[in-house]
């Protein structure tokens, strides 16, 4: 495996939620190793297995300070809210301001099976809420009003209708 292809808006994996994953074998590693190799090549600083077409609860980050991967993760703890402009690589030159929480404590699995839990704040935090979002079936156009919604239609339908063209570059 080497780079996967996004899935786009539209496409019915991103609304759904995950299916928590059993068993951790070389299998699965060498998917998490393409995901990684996806989120790079793609300038993302997370991503989220069902945004690669596969069904799962893994995610990866890396905010410039070291790469992080969690299977089955959920946040455990919050605190503080912050507002900050988000993209995501399912929804192409889409951009939006998203109200998260500051601090999270997160707990998972790393991908050799050691259960971990983080406490993490700013960015990392906010990383870790989107991705575990899109375990959830959750885009970041569920979580603005109708009227940013509204702003945001015409974009949303162009990559429904032509997803290619769309491009992610």
């Amino acid at each position: 495996m080497d780079i996967l292809p996004i899935k786009l808006y539209g496409e019915a994996v991103l609304s759904a939620k995950a299916d928590k994953v059993e068993k951790i074998d070389k299998e699965l590693k060498m998917f998490i190793t393409a995901m990684m190799r996806t989120m790079y090549k793609y300038g993302g600083v997370g991503l989220a297995a069902p945004q690669v077409g596969v069904s799962k609860r893994i995610i990866v980050a890396d905010i410039g300070e070291g790469l992080n991967c969690l299977i089955n993760p959920r946040i455990l703890w919050s605190r503080g809210e912050d507002v900050m402009e988000e993209g995501c690589l399912s929804l192409p030159k889409i951009n939006l301001e998203i109200k998260r929480s500051e601090e999270i404590v997160v707990e998972g699995m790393d991908r050799n099976g050691k259960q971990i839990q983080l406490a993490v704040k700013g960015l990392l935090a906010r990383v870790f809420q989107h991705e575990i979002d899109h375990l959830d079936g959750i885009l970041i156009i569920d979580r603005v009003s109708k009227k940013k919604l509204k702003s945001v239609k015409k974009q949303l339908e162009d990559i429904l209708k032509n997803p290619t063209e769309v491009c992610l570059k």
